[in-house]
């Protein structure tokens, strides 16, 4: 039977449109973005909630969403147990949970379970500050284990270490930028502690390659809690590795150091740790340099050494726009900077560095969850659980919904994460999915698409 092309359109019009999954903690595009449309922007923790569960104990990891599963890591604060945890997304009803290890956390600041999950639709994998790096497939059965600090030593770092995994291209990568000599009991005392990236098969958990990531800070300032972020431009694939003073880009076959840029601390300030992962779009690539300086515009595609001539631009001495903690996220062909220091959000040309508009954050609480962008609208949550919503062309608030309480001591740090119509919201003690009941059949499995633009 032939289809007219009119036949055709409507055909192609009357079927559903599917979204994404969200399958890292940056979403598909590894940005902050989703192809979404119909999100909501009003609810409550009773109206408009398709389902809530119940979490043991509290966690900054954000959930990930394939097809019909939600994953989360988690902590269970009576047992003092890590786990891995998968959600059933029509429900939420528990498909399956497994103990990881034993040991919640070094200090009462944060939890072992701040790096989020990762997945590829065949497997997801779990990792945890304290080294656990474990796979399963997507039923719940143990594919490998094991333990970066085990194999290549003990973190040395002053605060708890969080730095998400990142599945690309067939690669499962991590990254460890840390001191290079001891720091309370932690790391080797008898010789140099290397910052690494390392590539891992996912298939079997063996190690690919790992190189060392050099680095010219000094003390605090050479840890780092961002995550790889891969980037793809002018037909060249890279891994944008952010911290210790630097900005690098790494071919993902190898590892090798294509570009570097270390500029933004020429005094050696000691006590710059650096939280906020990399982002690209318009042709640059952001960097956030920490404690309330400047954020930094490179070009991409460049090789080599760069210098203060390789900057598109970077914001004035006025501070307009920094962020210390949350990760910008570029969507609608600009940046979304997310201030938790100067409590505003920001929205940014990534050619000239223009701030096109800039709202105060109405809640009164800390933000350091990143924002999400999609639908026309930035979703940000702050430490108390409240949840704000802004157009993102005009930057007005459109609502803030305050979702639990958190417990005294427990603050949320779990970014906003957008799937087939619905946002998925991690309280210290609650997981939430709001908005409608997901279309039918499966979302689009796809592999992530690296820099967006």
């Amino acid at each position: 039977m032939r289809l007219t092309l009119a036949a055709c359109l409507l055909l192609l019009a009357a079927s559903p449109i599917r979204a994404a999954n969200w399958p890292h903690w940056r979403g598909p595009h590894f940005n902050g973005s989703a192809d979404e449309t119909d999100l909501p922007s009003t609810w409550s923790t009773t109206e408009g909630v398709l389902w809530s569960a119940d979490l043991e104990g509290p966690a900054a990891s954000t959930p990930i969403v394939w097809d019909k599963r939600v994953f989360l890591s988690g902590t269970d604060i009576a047992r003092d147990v890590l786990q891995a945890i998968c959600f059933d997304r029509a429900g939420g009803k528990l498909l399956w949970k497994h103990d990881v290890a034993r040991g919640i956390r070094r200090d009462h600041r944060s939890t072992y379970a701040a790096p989020s999950p990762v997945t590829d639709g065949q497997r997801v994998v779990f990792f945890f500050s304290s080294g656990q790096l474990v796979c399963y497939d997507l039923a719940g059965e143990r594919r490998w284990a094991r333990n970066l600090q085990d194999d290549h030593g003990t973190f040395a770092f002053n605060w708890t270490f969080a730095s998400s995994p990142t599945l690309y291209g067939g690669k499962l990568y991590l990254q460890v930028l840390q001191r290079d000599v001891p720091v309370a009991g932690r790391g080797f005392a008898d010789r140099e502690n290397e910052s690494y990236l390392l590539a891992v098969d996912p298939d079997s958990g063996r190690t690919l390659w790992r190189v060392t990531r050099q680095s010219g800070a000094v003390a605090e300032s050479r840890e780092a809690f961002s995550t790889p972020i891969p980037l793809e431009h002018a037909g060249r694939r890279e891994l944008l590795l952010a911290g210790g003073d630097a900005i690098t880009g790494h071919d993902p076959e190898t590892g090798k150091e294509l570009w570097r840029w270390d500029k933004m601390n020429p005094v050696k300030i000691s006590h710059w740790r650096l939280v906020p992962s990399p982002v690209s779009g318009g042709g640059v690539v952001l960097l956030c340099a920490p404690k309330g300086s400047p954020i930094y515009a490179i070009r991409a595609g460049l090789a080599g050494l760069l210098g203060d001539a390789d900057l598109a631009w970077k914001s004035g001495k006025v501070r307009e726009i920094t962020s210390d903690v949350p990760t910008p996220a570029f969507y609608d062909g600009d940046f979304f900077v997310l201030s938790d220091l100067r409590k505003a959000l920001a929205r940014v040309a990534p050619a000239s560095g223009e701030v096109k508009w800039i709202t105060p954050t109405p809640g009164r609480a800390k933000y350091e969850a990143s924002p999400l962008a999609a639908d026309g609208k930035i979703y940000l949550v702050n430490f108390d659980g409240q949840v704000d919503v802004l157009d993102a062309a005009r930057g007005e608030v459109l609502n803030s919904i305050r979702m639990d309480q958190p417990a005294r001591g427990e603050v949320v740090r779990s970014s906003v994460i957008a799937s087939d119509g619905q946002l998925f919201i991690r309280t210290t003690r609650r997981l939430y999915c709001i908005g409608a009941e997901a279309a039918r059949g499966t979302t689009r499995g796809t592999e992530p698409g690296a820099g967006k633009r």
